[in-house]
């Protein structure tokens, strides 16, 4: 099931993740879902965001699963301030993390 959260930054903007079923094709297509980070000014600009890449069925239902501070620091360290990854339900104990990926390279086909 589909989950996210966000985290409301001290100078008044947000940082929402979302983890989403795998987009049909395109380079994430093995695993079973991915993690999306989006930076914005509030979560409604965030959401905004992404249905304007195409995701339109996007939506953020409380805060069940809120960013970590990792992937904090990693989308406010991104220029365009959207990022994705596979989502790993818990990865092993000293296994290499995936690097995030900018969002271009989850909607190239």
């Amino acid at each position: 099931m589909p989950g996210g959260g966000f985290v409301k930054l001290p100078g008044g903007s947000v940082v929402v993740a979302l983890t989403l079923p795998r987009p049909p094709g395109g380079p994430a297509a093995e695993c079973g879902s991915v993690r999306v980070l989006v930076h914005a000014v509030n979560r409604a600009r965030a959401l905004t965001r992404l249905r304007n890449l195409g995701m339109r069925a996007v939506y953020l239902r409380g805060n069940a699963e809120p960013p970590t501070p990792d992937e904090v620091t990693a989308v406010l360290h991104h220029p365009d301030g959207l990022l994705w990854r596979r989502a790993a339900a818990v990865p092993p104990p000293g296994a290499a993390q995936e690097l995030w990926h900018p969002i271009r390279a989850l909607l190239r086909s």
